[in-house]
């Protein structure tokens, strides 16, 4: 069922456009549904969080209060996990902290002093209160967890707030450990648009944030996109990606997984396979056809690589890096015998995975770097989410009496120029002193 493409055909470029162009074609009725919402609880706040809590996530709850997940629940969520899953969970916190601190070690904060005696330089100061949203309409993600909260913490944000859904009153305990484990200060069992607004707007119960983060569905989405100016926000997320260069040296029972295991997420989830070796393609081509009806989830997976998946037969591996570079994938593994040949040649992509052992569920879960990346084609600007999200910068100006007469000059010179004479009269006034 999966689309099968050659880079030879006359028509490729078009096909190819088609295959990673995605347009939503309910975005207008969901960004009108989403305003309502955000509106709504921007007017009435915790009245309407608990309208909605009620209508969509079916919790009829006598206040936002009760929605609150105290740091009880979740000790006792951690406690009451089975031994094996919950050090799981430890060790990969102690993965992601670890490359998080890291980042931070590496630094943006610097000074220095000029020829004139001035010094100059950069702080770094960390939010102070962030908002943090994990998904859980479809299914439960205390890896989102670990990849949000840990790079926000080691940034130094003093409160992290949390929102999660939990359909019909269902908490994962999962979720809950993995809150413990990372360390927050507030939870709250919510979700969608409103808890966006909530977090964006402020409620009689929950505080406003300066900045939210996390994926989520188009509902959440849509409400990130609106809220952005008076909050900040990581990015927009959009159907997880992966595109695969491969040439024939990685079993092909791998490459079968690494493609079902991105296209279980949903049916709107893209697995691109690019290769030179028109018999290694056949073979993950018959290899997804017997495996399919094995997994679980595999209505979606089919319906994924039906829909936006392909096998695509490349003249060579510089050809398929150069599609890849046009795609700008969320995941990019370079399933290869020499990957470290073709890495300086990748110029877009969230995150990189170098040979047949790199799989990219590795990224997903125990790594290190966090699973929220760009997609969409963003990876052309953007970067995975990291300890700079929760970092701002500000320039520290210092200048003394021996060194102000020629920047005054300058200064001066510019704002008269730009007809600002005020400006120009500032700069000017400090050379009396000097």
């Amino acid at each position: 069922m999966i689309n099968r493409l050659d880079t030879a055909s006359r028509d490729f470029d078009d096909a190819l456009e088609r295959l990673i162009h995605w347009d939503d074609p309910t975005r207008r009725e969901v960004e009108e549904s989403v305003a309502r919402v955000l509106g709504d609880v921007r007017k009435r706040g915790d009245a309407a969080l608990l309208d909605y809590t009620a209508r969509f996530d079916g919790v009829a709850a006598p206040a936002v209060d009760a929605l609150r997940i105290d740091a009880g629940m979740l000790s006792d969520c951690r406690q009451r996990l089975p031994e094996p899953q919950a050090e799981a969970l430890v060790t990969a916190a102690r993965r992601i902290r670890r490359y998080h601190e890291l980042q931070l070690q590496q630094g943006g904060a610097f000074e220095y002093e000029d020829g004139l005696g001035n010094r100059l330089g950069q702080r770094l100061a960390p939010l102070a209160r962030v908002g943090v949203y994990v998904p859980g309409g479809q299914a439960a993600y205390p890896s989102t967890v670990l990849m949000t909260v840990i790079p926000a913490r080691v940034a130094g944000v003093r409160e992290v707030a949390v929102t999660v859904p939990a359909p019909n009153g269902e908490r994962n305990e999962h979720v809950l450990a993995a809150l413990d484990i990372a360390g927050v200060d507030e939870v709250f069992a919510i979700g969608g648009a409103q808890a966006i607004a909530a977090l964006a707007f402020g409620t009689e119960t929950v505080a406003r944030v300066d900045k939210i983060v996390g994926p989520g569905g188009a509902h959440v989405a849509a409400a990130k996109r609106q809220v952005f100016g008076p909050v900040g926000i990581d990015s927009i997320a959009g159907p997880s990606e992966v595109l695969i260069v491969a040439d024939g040296s990685v079993p092909v029972h791998w490459t079968v997984l690494d493609m079902f295991s991105q296209s279980e997420h949903d049916a709107a989830a893209q697995a691109l396979l690019l290769c030179p070796d028109a018999d290694y393609l056949d073979a993950v081509a018959e290899r997804m056809t017997t495996a399919l009806p094995e997994m679980a989830r595999a209505r979606i997976i089919g319906a994924s690589l039906g829909a936006r998946g392909a096998l695509i037969r490349t003249r060579d591996l510089d050809e398929a890096v150069a599609i890849a570079n046009r795609v700008a994938p969320e995941h990019l593994q370079l399933a290869v015998a020499d990957p470290e040949a073709l890495l300086p040649k990748v110029r877009n992509a969230g995150a990189i995975f170098l040979g047949g052992y790199s799989a990219e569920v590795f990224g997903d879960y125990s790594a290190g770097p966090s699973h929220v990346l760009p997609t969409f084609g963003t990876a052309r600007y953007a970067s995975p989410l990291g300890v700079a999200d929760f970092l701002k910068r500000s320039s520290v100006v210092r200048i003394g009496r021996r060194g102000v007469r020629e920047l005054a000059q300058t200064a001066a010179a510019i704002a008269e120029a730009e007809g600002l004479r005020a400006h120009a009269l500032a700069a000017l006034a400090r050379l009396d002193e000097s």
